[in-house]
């Protein structure tokens, strides 16, 4: 229980984090980012908000459809803007 809730602090950091520089292309474009550096950072980062999400939707105790319909805008919103 305790390595879950540690988990979870740092998947919403990471994604306060990020919601601090905007979204992932936004912030790869702040750093410079290109070729395969970029697709790396952007993955890592995909997979962060996709956390983040997911914790965002199981908070609202959403299941089933409106689960995947949240997790999947809130993921293309913090990747994409």
């Amino acid at each position: 229980m305790k390595n879950v809730l540690i988990a979870a602090a740092l998947v919403l950091f990471a994604a306060s984090a990020h919601a601090d520089h905007g979204s992932c292309a936004e912030h790869a474009k702040d750093k410079k980012l290109s070729g395969a550096a970029k697709n790396s950072f952007m993955k890592k980062c995909e997979r962060d908000a996709s956390s983040a999400c997911k914790l965002s939707a199981d908070e609202k105790k959403l299941n089933g459809a409106a689960r995947n319909s949240h997790v999947k805008k809130c993921t293309r919103e913090a990747v994409n803007g």
